[in-house]
């Protein structure tokens, strides 16, 4: 295949699933803003690297992977950031994710696993496609998903804030 035609196979992805490609980078930034800023950076980053596509029929999972990595990025670059107060907007609008506690159960995963259960309960992602996304063998990512969903079970059920104290023995 082409690198034009690579290329021209992004565009088509890009287009068809940028809902799923913004709710990846929202489940990372859980902010609307910074998650279309990581969806444009993680498609310049697709397009720039097209030639790179060894498979074409992997093209969404390239991608996704992209996006995954690109939410990292952008996550380690704005640790810490802070914001005026009087640079918020008066009135915001309501979050993707509707359920709170869910939104900082998710938070408090680490981004592996994060992406883990997001690809699968989210995206509703084969187990087969997300370790071909996260370059992990099939049985990491069953395990890593089982542990990722007693962790958001147990944080549930301590009603979140307590989680901390419980894992710690104190």
């Amino acid at each position: 295949m082409k690198s034009s035609e690579k290329e021209a196979l992004i565009h088509e992805h890009l287009t068809r699933y940028y809902e799923k490609y913004y709710r990846i980078a929202y489940s990372y930034t859980f902010n609307e803003q910074d998650a279309m800023d990581v969806v444009q950076e993680g498609a310049y980053r697709a397009i720039l690297k097209s030639a790179s596509l060894k498979q074409p029929e992997y093209a969404d999972t390239w991608i996704c992977r992209i996006m995954i990595n690109e939410a990292v990025r952008f996550l380690n670059k704005n640790r810490g950031r802070t914001v005026d107060i009087s640079e918020l907007p008066e009135e915001g609008r309501p979050d993707q994710i509707a359920d709170p506690d869910l939104k900082d159960a998710l938070s408090f995963l680490g981004d592996q696993d994060r992406a883990i259960v997001v690809l699968r309960y989210f995206e509703e992602e084969k187990l087969e496609t997300i370790g071909q996304m996260l370059d992990l063998n099939v049985n990491t990512v069953k395990s890593r998903l089982y542990r990722a969903m007693d962790k958001l079970k147990r944080y549930m059920e301590t009603g979140g804030a307590n989680y901390g104290k419980m894992e710690k023995g104190v």
